[in-house]
């Protein structure tokens, strides 16, 4: 077992190249068939191993936030990024059983589904809890009366109905009817007619009326069909002035208005809306009528204070959520609603959101849209245009299972940029986004709750499994994609679904890459069941030391490079487990007669795993479970120092990216070609280990290594390459040569080991063939000449 080549390569490598062009669909059949076998060996050319250290780097540079090694966050049983997942917070919507009760949340009052008279106490309801800049609202109600009719824009669940009620209510309107919305805009005239002729005939006798007729017409149903143009309000406005009435009218953001000038509504904050719903919930629970006011403001405080509403407050909530989540509050202060059901009321209230984007009604969102929403889950603080490209090829997957006789239709063009990511709860930023060619900034799109991208999938696969076909061809086709960002985003999408459904995903998905002989589908069946191990999925060492001990040796490799990664969870563990394997494939190896030569890709793979544990937080017990372990065989001594030597290889460069590296100081892989040799981490960590008594052992125990690898004929090439690697690291940096300067004498064990040394430092060829640097003749002379007594290790 050999080290591999020390000069690593460029941070984040794309290891099998870009992807190949997808055939033309339009091609005639044998060509189009020509075109795929020209792909297919294109792609077998392309594939290729990628080292661990650059997996690892992989995950840490492109995974989504949640799911990033140690940001803590995650599943965890029935967790969420530590909040309670499941039931318990119920639906935020609906009944929902919590303990042994029943308790209906219900997120404001409902939109009119048929035309009727508002009653005036909803009305007297609402005006108590109602919240509005009040220069705005007074602006607005002056049109009101001025204009007969307006028509208020904004989106949806912004408070615009209540707004629009409370128009009606300032304008002087002593009644108010709300209209049927799914009438074509162009009928709103004769609409009104027909509501006025009814009030008229409901009086009794000759009743005069009581005074302005107000009318709400919510969400009005206008697109390119049928636009809501300016003469539909004209006539409306010439009925509403003969019989002395007011019509407000809330659409969307999408709304098609030919030469009409909504007003634009500007909701208030959450927390005001909080504080106003709150304070008139409150009231109702004064003991003393004249403390009311007293009373309200200091447990308004003290409610407001608590940890479940800040946590409600800091999260992307909507209006309806915060008028929800007063009446709990006060039932919470009246001793009705335990601590932890108010917890759990803003995840319910997520959890609900998810569920009403995959309803199927009459509001329900278009396919595209939910395609959209999937593909931002996938890639959630991921470039907007990548995520929206992979979403186009999401929303095809689903018209194949939806339509799978019918061509897919996929739009070229498609929703504004603002209003799709409006719609989805999400926010557009610049970011600095880590590349194959260093880091650059790309206009990135994300969920503004950071729960949502976990949510929404879990709810996909385990509630939704018409979907699952769809969902997992286009996952297939993203571990297909050149580009390491799209790769691992699958690995962690299939991540989740496995914390959902491990069976599921494992026959679906994880377990056709992991036997796939090609090794980009491999490396994403290892990053996926890394990902899922680290979210909490369960069974996944159980699955890797049953695949490490078979048969199937793509299934073995996947094994492997998922202890690599998560093997700092436990070291020695995994150690074991690289071990038994070793000895297995030397096993095998001698089984034949002649002897066959190892699998060097498998040997190179456990010495890789070896490389990323010794870089890793855990690498003091890896180190010592190394050296105690090292010299029981020839197995276990040729992946201890190949693996050591990897890691010795392994040098560091500052990075200007936007993450770290996955072990102590590991900012970057490597020298790579034409770049000037870094820091190396092991030589970074003697240096550490020999300042400090308490650290000793690690600099001994390196030492130790050192003299091993020099002194194995199998393993001594390798070592001189990577010491003269340190050299020329030396020559550019000063810390390094002291660093060396230490570690030199030390490695003089015997005479032999002197000359090498000093052979190594006078003939060794400079950077781009050039002469020995003068950082060599500067190490030559701490290192012991030949026949001197030697130092004595520490």
């Amino acid at each position: 077992m050999s080290a591999p080549d020390t000069a690593a390569p460029p941070a984040n490598p794309a290891p099998n190249g870009p992807s190949a062009p997808p055939a033309d669909p339009n091609a005639p059949p044998q060509q189009g068939q020509a075109q795929a076998e020209e792909q297919d060996e294109a792609a077998e050319e392309q594939d290729r191993p990628q080292d661990a250290w650059a997996s690892r780097r992989e995950l840490a540079d492109h995974a989504p936030p949640a799911l990033r090694i140690g940001s803590g966050a995650g599943f965890g049983g029935a967790l969420v990024t530590g909040d309670q997942h499941g039931v318990s917070g119920g639906r935020v919507a609906g009944d929902v059983i919590m303990g042994s009760k029943t308790e209906i949340w219900q997120l404001g009052p409902p939109a009119p589904h048929a035309s009727g008279e508002v009653p005036a106490a909803t009305l007297e309801r609402l005006a108590e809890s109602f919240v509005a800049d009040e220069e705005t609202f007074a602006a607005l109600a002056d049109r009101l009366r001025e204009e007969r009719v307006l028509v208020v824009r904004g989106a949806a669940f912004t408070g615009r109905r209540t707004a629009a009620l409370m128009l009606l209510r300032r304008a002087g309107a002593t009644s108010v009817r709300s209209l049927l919305r799914d009438r074509p805009p162009a009928e709103l005239a004769a609409q009104l007619d027909a509501e006025q002729q009814r009030a008229e005939q409901g009086r009794a006798g000759d009743a005069p009326a009581t005074g302005p007729v107000g009318y709400v017409l919510c969400d009005l149903m206008a697109d390119r069909t049928r636009p809501l143009r300016e003469p539909y309000l004209l006539a409306v406005r010439d009925r509403l002035a003969a019989h002395d009435g007011y019509l407000v009218v809330t659409v969307g953001p999408t709304a098609v208005l030919e030469e009409v000038d909504p007003a634009g509504w500007q909701p208030p904050s959450v927390a005001e809306v909080l504080t106003a719903h709150l304070t008139a919930q409150l009231r109702a629970l004064a003991p003393d009528p004249a403390t009311c006011e007293e009373y309200t403001g200091r447990e308004s405080a003290r409610l407001l204070a608590l940890p479940a509403v800040t946590g409600f407050l800091a999260r992307d909530h909507q209006l309806r959520e915060a008028a929800a989540f007063a009446p709990a509050l006060a039932r919470h202060a009246a001793g009705g609603l335990p601590a932890d059901e108010l917890d759990a009321f803003s995840l319910g209230a997520l959890e609900s959101q998810v569920r009403e984007w995959f309803e199927e009604d009459e509001a329900a969102l278009p396919l595209r849209d939910k395609a959209f929403l999937i593909s931002l889950a996938a890639f959630d603080g991921g470039p907007y245009a990548l995520t929206a490209e992979l979403s186009d090829r999401l929303y095809a997957e689903l018209l194949r299972t939806q339509r799978p006789h019918a061509p897919a239709d996929v739009p070229v063009f498609g929703t504004h940029i603002g209003k799709r990511l409006q719609l989805a709860r999400a926010e557009r930023r610049q970011a600095e986004e880590a590349t194959e060619w260093g880091p650059v900034r790309q206009w990135v799109a994300a969920f503004r709750d950071d729960r949502a991208a976990l949510v929404l999938l879990r709810e996909l696969w385990t509630a939704h499994p018409s979907a699952r076909p769809a969902l997992v061809r286009w996952l297939r086709a993203l571990a297909e994609d050149g580009r390491p960002l799209v790769r691992t985003r699958a690995a962690a999408t299939t991540a989740v679904l496995a914390h959902a459904d491990l069976p599921s995903a494992m026959a679906l998905l994880i377990e056709e890459w992991a036997a796939s002989p090609r090794y980009r589908h491999r490396m994403v069946a290892a990053s996926a069941l890394a990902l899922a191990h680290f979210v909490g999925a369960p069974n996944v060492p159980r699955i890797l030391d049953g695949w490490s001990q078979g048969e199937d040796r793509p299934m073995r490799w996947v094994a492997i490079r998922t202890h690599a990664l998560i093997g700092p969870e436990r070291p020695a563990g995994t150690l074991r487990v690289l071990r038994t394997v070793v000895r297995k494939e030397y096993e095998e190896s001698r089984r034949e007669d002649p002897p066959a030569p190892l699998d060097e890709a498998m040997v190179e793979e456990l010495a890789g795993a070896v490389e990323l544990l010794l870089l890793s937080e855990a690498r003091e017990t890896v180190l010592g479970e190394l050296l105690a372990s090292y010299e029981v065989d020839r197995p276990a001594r040729d992946l201890t120092l190949a693996g050591f030597l990897r890691a010795c290889g392994r040098g560091a460069e500052p990075r200007t990216g936007p993450e770290s590296g996955p072990g102590p100081g590991a900012e970057d892989e490597g020298p790579a070609e034409g770049h000037p040799p870094g820091r190396p981490l092991v030589l970074d960590w003697y240096r550490e280990a020999v300042g400090g008594p308490a650290t000793a052992w690690v600099a001994h125990g390196l030492t130790r290594l050192w003299r091993a690898a020099l002194g194995d004929s199998l393993h001594s090439r390798d070592a001189l390459e990577v010491l003269r690697l340190w050299v020329l690291a030396a020559g550019h940096r000063q810390d390094v040569e002291w660093a060396l300067a230490a570690l030199l004498p030390a490695l003089v064990a015997e005479p032999e080991d002197a000359l090498r040394l000093a052979h190594l430092l006078r003939t060794m060829p400079g950077e781009d063939g050039a002469p020995p640097p003068p950082v060599a003749a500067r190490l030559l002379t701490v290192v012991p000449a030949a026949g001197h007594p030697v130092p004595q290790p520490r």
